[in-house]
């Protein structure tokens, strides 16, 4: 009984995780020139608070039900699986370290690493959607395809580096919250 109650704890806060994710898509902070957006920031954090499996799924729904909800629904499957592996390899590489009670120096690396690696590797997909697409889609050259890309990589690596400093600052804020209320052992 007590681990279907776990089960249902867990169903929920993905939910909640995803409606969260959903949401912060429309927070977006001007700077330098382009906006930086919560989102990976959150993606992130669903990799370090409930693994990769279940991080993907929260960070992906979030962010694919944005891109239906937004006019953007022809690539929602491409937002989902994109925004998933932020918290597929955060997860993969920190969470075991994240759920830590106490943590070391080197989970504390693991959790900067995971969170760092999982931001990138966002980026690195984000690139290749921009290539694939401009090369297929827009039937672009390849030097104009380039150009594109290398127009949208300082915005994209500044989210990058906003997330990865974010999430394990928003994870050590929320840990402690949920564990106090009891809530942490059931993600």
């Amino acid at each position: 009984m007590a681990n279907d109650r776990n089960k249902t704890f867990r169903i929920c806060f993905i939910g909640l995780m995803a409606a969260i994710v959903f949401v912060v898509n429309y927070l977006r902070i001007p700077f330098m020139g382009t906006q930086l957006h919560m989102t990976n920031a959150l993606c992130v954090l669903c990799g370090l608070l409930f693994g990769p499996g279940a991080g993907f799924l929260a960070a992906g729904l979030g962010s694919g039900l944005y891109d239906i909800v937004a006019g953007w629904g022809a690539e929602c499957i491409i937002t989902f699986i994109n925004k998933g592996v932020i918290a597929l390899v955060a997860g993969l590489i920190a969470y075991k370290a994240a759920r830590k009670d106490v943590t070391t120096s080197a989970d504390r690396v693991r959790i900067i690493a995971g969170s760092v690696l999982g931001a990138l590797a966002y980026v690195a997909l984000y690139m290749l959607k921009t290539f694939v697409f401009g090369q297929l889609v827009d039937g672009l050259t390849l030097s104009a395809v380039t150009a594109k890309m290398l127009t949208k990589l300082p915005g994209s690596l500044m989210n990058a580096a906003f997330a990865f400093i974010v999430a394990p600052i928003l994870l050590g804020a929320l840990k402690p919250a949920l564990k106090k209320a009891g809530l942490y052992e059931k993600l």
